[in-house]
């Protein structure tokens, strides 16, 4: 019985990791987009500025 609720186990922590990876990864791909349309849109920020849309 034991062995059967630690195979149980086991595989709902790695169900759960595997979800949180790819939850993790589509984020990422969100971020990338995000950053790139950054330097996409950066020369329309105005001419004031030095196009920079980041505080880095």
């Amino acid at each position: 019985m034991v062995p059967v609720l630690l195979v149980l186990l086991l595989a709902v922590i790695l169900f759960g990791a595997g979800f949180a990876l790819k939850a993790l990864w589509w984020i990422a791909a969100v971020v990338l987009v995000v950053w790139l349309l950054g330097f996409v849109i950066r020369p329309a920020a105005g001419a004031g500025r030095r196009g920079r849309w980041y505080r880095w």
